[in-house]
Formats: structure tokens, sequence, C-alpha cells
């Protein structure tokens, strides 16, 4: 199968960090066809992308301003089978793409996540809890320890098959707002929507699959953990109310029952040894539980009262795009003569 790469940027103050996250693509064991930059509204850096790397397609976003819409936008410039998704401050190991793309042998593999391991950029918080690790973008306590069926991949490291989003669409840009607080979670939709169109398929954890995310202490705040996880919790509503609570919260669930509490009890043993690490780790648990879960109940009661204020569906559109990508390409494959524009999407 083919797969190409998709990383999204959008400001110069990750040059070094997007520099590095090509240059890992570029050392795969398993090279991918094509490395695909979408630049998300910034001249400037997709000017300098588009100069300095030259091993890589550099494409402008051309949907929604933000994460969804540069992805969307990556999917239909990319041709591969399959899509791999790595951010624009994380950095793949040399057997990513391989380790990635195993699982898939199974076609009823849908899709792939990885393992995200934390690179602190002001040093190691032995402090933060492992199971919050989900704050910074990383890979948290409580996942697999071997390849296993997931709800939804982590986006810092996951790959898609092209045909999800060719049968329900692609990321929602954005679930919209409640209240001021803008909601995320769009890979927990995206794969939710995708199961429950196509049952039997599944998305699958690739531990062996390791990409390096980073952590600038700007992540290592009390402001930063808490808005977070009071946001996590609004957009888990969100989503449990468009997929129903049981898909929607079930993984959230089956964490707080089990490998919070196990971290407690690990933090209680090491209050002799050193209790400023331990007693910090426990109160964090406590706290962001509590805060995500008010997030949670708190968006379900404005849920009730106003329905969810989405951004406008820009699903067909997409659809529209990737099929007409898709059949230029083809028709390039085919013999014929392709346009002056080639197989660039239009909107």
């Amino acid at each position: 199968m083919s797969v190409s790469v998709v990383i999204c940027a959008y400001t110069l103050d990750r040059w070094d960090a997007l520099k590095a996250a090509v240059q890992s693509c570029t050392e795969q064991s398993r090279p991918p066809e094509e490395i695909i930059v979408v630049i998300d509204h910034n001249e400037d850096l997709r000017e300098r992308a588009q100069v300095e790397f030259l091993g890589a397609r550099v494409v402008a976003n051309e949907s929604t301003k933000g994460l969804s819409g540069a992805r969307n936008t990556g999917v239909v410039y990319s041709s591969g089978d399959v899509i791999a998704f790595l951010d624009d401050d994380a950095f793949a190991e040399a057997t990513w793409l391989e380790e990635l793309l195993a699982p898939m042998s199974d076609p009823a593999v849908a899709g792939t996540g990885g393992f995200v391991v934390p690179f602190w950029e002001s040093g190691e918080a032995a402090w933060f809890p492992e199971t919050f690790y989900w704050i910074l973008g990383c890979s948290f306590a409580g996942l697999p320890t071997t390849n296993a069926p997931i709800r939804n991949p982590i986006g810092a490291n996951m790959a898609i098959r092209r045909h999800v989003f060719s049968s329900v669409g692609g990321f929602t840009s954005g679930l919209g707002r409640i209240g001021v607080t803008p909601l995320g979670c769009e890979e927990t939709e995206l794969c939710i929507r995708y199961t429950s169109h196509v049952p039997g398929h599944r998305f699958m954890f690739a531990r062996a699959a390791v990409v390096h995310h980073r952590v600038p202490a700007s992540r290592l705040t009390w402001h930063y953990f808490w808005t977070r996880c009071w946001a996590e919790g609004l957009s888990k509503a969100a989503v449990s109310t468009l997929v129903g609570a049981n898909a929607g919260l079930a993984a959230e669930r089956k964490h707080v029952m089990g490998a919070l509490p196990r971290e407690l009890v690990q933090s209680l043993t090491m209050i002799r040894r050193n209790p400023r690490v331990a007693l910090t780790r426990m109160a964090l648990i406590v706290a962001g539980t509590s805060l995500a879960m008010a997030g949670v109940v708190r968006g379900k009661l404005a849920l009730l009262r106003e329905p969810l204020q989405t951004p406008v569906n820009e699903q067909p559109l997409f659809l529209k795009n990737l099929r007409d990508s898709d059949a230029a390409k083809a028709a390039v494959e085919g013999g014929d003569t392709p346009s002056e524009n080639g197989t660039q999407p239009t909107n």
C-alpha cells in the first residue's frame, strides 16, 4: 500500500521543530511515497517552507483555519492509500511508518495510532501524572502495552486509510463551542463516525510506532493544566451528544476506573521517598479528574439549554474535492492529458 505523510504547521516559532519533523520522515526504514506540509494561513511560513523543503510538497490550507481544516487539505492533496499524520512539533523514530502500517495487513483495520513519548524541552517533569500525559499530546498511562484495538488514535501519531475519508468525510473543522470555549476531539468524532458507519472495522494501537512530542515549559503550568482538563470535559460532552454517551465516553470511564486509581496508589507508595513529587501527582490527578468531569456536566447542561453551535458543514465540499482529486489522479494514471492545474483541488 502507498502512504502519504501529512504535517500541518501554522507558525514560524516552531520552524526548527518543523524541520526536524520533516527530516524524520525522510529517514524512515519504510519511506513514504510523499510528504505533504500544509501551511495554515501563514504566507511567510509557506514561502520559507517552499524554498527549504525540496523533498516535500508544500501547500496552503484551503479549508477553514485550524488543524482540522489543514489536515483535510492534506488529505485532498495526498495520493496514498493510507494517510499518516505527524505533528509539526514531533519527530518520528526510524521505524515509525513501518510499525504504524503493520496492523493494516488486516483489511478490517481502518487506521492505527502509535506511541507518543514526551520530549521535555525544559527537563523531565517527574511530578506530572502519567495518566494525564494526554494534556501534553502524549501517550498516557492506561493505554494498551501491546497492539490492541482502540477507539481512536492520538492525532500527533496516526495513520488512516483513504477510504475512511471518502466514505464518511474528513475531520470536523471544530466541533463548535460551549460558551467561549472552542471544542476539540476531532479524531475521536471521526473514528466513532466511521466505525458506526462500517461495523466490524476498527482502529488499532501500534505500540512500536514511536514519535517524540516536544513539551515546552509553557505546557507545565497550572493554568495550562486546568484549562485543558476543563476544555476536554466540554469537548467530550459535545462528542457524546453527537455520537451517544456510550461511544463518546466509554474510554474515559475505563480510564477513570482503572488507570487513575492505579497511579494514585503508586504515588502513595512514593511519599516517603519523594513526598513533594508524590503529593503533587496526587493533587493533580484529583484536580484534573474533577475538572474534566465538571466540564462534562457543564457541557451537557449547556447543550440541554442550547443545541451545539457548530460551524457550517464543510463535509460535502470536502468529499467533492477529494473525489475530484482522486478522479484527476486516476485519469493521469490512465494516460489522459491532465489540465494545466494537474491534480490541484479547487474550492
